[in-house]
């Protein structure tokens, strides 16, 4: 089912005339030059290094993940030439401790192609991310061929196409394209990457972890699904969880399902869709799926908004598995299985709101919609966003039960009453810049 967000809705006092949802010429080309054929080599060239495993060898130049990073690394700093200085490439270097999955303390390096924004004054950063690592059926197995391509060479993948697109232009905003080490030994290259980024006060704005997204056949059905993607997004924030007065304030506000990440959830929908063909984003309400974890979580656990992405039909035959045919099922997680066309379109969608969003004003700020008195209007007030001056913002409006937003405004000013009741419905507002490029949705906060 598709958005109506272009239906008319009638609000109290003076609006000005909405400005035209339309596709961003030079988005529209960006995606035209995200490549499968690109994405393939990556995966493959990924695959050659027989394993990944985050604790096997790192002195080959040819084997295990010390070749594979380095590879990784060097791949970022070409097509960082195309960025005229504005794209440093970095190891970010830690030790990780022995405990859990990891047997003793482990040198371990993420690999970080910063693009750094052009407006001096706009703080914000966007990351897009896939781990580089692999593994087979027994995790602590660092020997073993464990090639990993859609688990999760298929997200790697992504985030270094784009890179290498969205490295020839600018962006206000900061966009970081990662690939993060040791996911599968417990989250611990994105748990370093979201302590670093608290510690160095990173105004995160966005991320966008994929892992996952190469598979189109499901496994027990047989059905093949190359036009559905799945977006996790978790409801009650992480954060809110550890703070019952948060909690308590989110629960009497009724915003149990416009957490930020909820919101960035329907924001990816939206504009996916705007730009890329035969693609119709599944929202899922978890942030993530049973049994399984993801590089999201760490970020999330730190107070950011983050999301996951992930194919709609796994194939468990082919994730975290041996190598071996078994009563005639094929097993492991070889590139011939892999469907690059679909991550083709995974990554022009994580393009889309990725340019989308650094183009766009930052979110208003100190939303919130007036508690001072019984009636059946809603007032919101917010105050102008830092860095980008928008055009105007967007009154976001939906019903209690509806999972998107339904019906959008466009006003100017800092404050708004409608004739509708904010007791009856949800609303949010966004920042919008003449071009169209809109900021993520802002769920109001009671105010008197």
């Amino acid at each position: 089912m598709k958005y109506k967000f272009l239906l008319p809705l009638l609000f109290a006092g003076p609006v000005v005339a909405q400005t035209t949802i339309k596709q961003d010429a030079v988005i529209k080309q960006m995606n035209n030059e995200v490549s499968a054929q690109n994405i393939e080599a990556i995966v493959r060239k990924l695959v050659s290094f027989k394993t990944r495993h985050t604790l096997s060898d790192t002195t080959s130049k040819t084997t295990g993940i010390g070749a594979a990073r380095n590879w990784i690394k060097a791949e970022y700093e070409r097509y960082a030439v195309a960025a005229d200085g504005r794209m440093k490439v970095e190891f970010d270097t830690f030790t990780q401790p022995a405990g859990g999955r990891i047997g003793k303390p482990t040198v371990l390096k993420n690999v970080l192609a910063t693009l750094k924004g052009t407006n001096p004054n706009d703080t914000r950063v966007y990351i897009v991310t896939g781990h580089y690592d692999s593994r087979v059926n027994n995790v602590m197995d660092s020997a073993s061929v464990a090639p990993g391509a859609v688990d999760d060479a298929s997200g790697t993948a992504v985030s270094m196409e784009l890179a290498r697109v969205m490295s020839k232009r600018s962006f206000p905003a900061t966009i970081i394209f990662m690939a993060v080490v040791g996911e599968e030994q417990g989250l611990n290259g994105s748990t370093n990457v979201a302590k670093r980024a608290t510690a160095e006060k990173w105004n995160i704005d966005a991320v966008l972890n994929n892992d996952i997204v190469g598979n189109t056949l499901g496994m027990e059905n047989g059905i093949k699904n190359n036009t559905n993607v799945r977006v996790f997004s978790e409801g009650v924030p992480s954060v809110a969880a550890k703070d019952s007065k948060a909690l308590n304030a989110l629960i009497g506000n009724g915003g149990e399902n416009d957490s930020p990440s909820r919101q960035l959830a329907r924001y990816v929908k939206e504009v996916a869709e705007r730009y890329v063909s035969h693609l119709d984003v599944k929202m899922v309400y978890r942030r993530d799926r049973f049994l399984r974890g993801g590089d999201q979580t760490p970020f999330l656990q730190s107070g950011f908004t983050a999301v996951r992405f992930t194919e709609m039909n796994e194939d468990f035959t082919r994730q975290h598995q041996d190598i071996r045919k078994e009563k005639g099922i094929d097993y492991g997680d070889l590139p011939d299985f892999a469907d690059y066309s679909y991550i083709q379109k995974v990554a022009r969608m994580n393009l889309s709101v990725l340019a989308n969003l650094a183009s766009a004003p930052a979110q208003p700020q100190n939303v919130g919609v007036s508690t001072s008195g019984l009636t059946n209007k809603t007032t919101l007030k917010w105050e102008e966003p830092k860095g980008k001056k928008p055009a105007g913002y967007y009154i976001l409006m939906r019903e209690t039960i509806s999972p998107y937003w339904e019906k959008k405004t466009f006003v100017t000013g800092n404050e708004y009453t409608s004739d509708y009741s904010k007791d009856n419905y949800f609303f949010a507002v966004q920042a919008v810049d003449a071009e169209g490029h809109e900021s993520q949705a802002v769920y109001p906060k009671p105010v008197k």
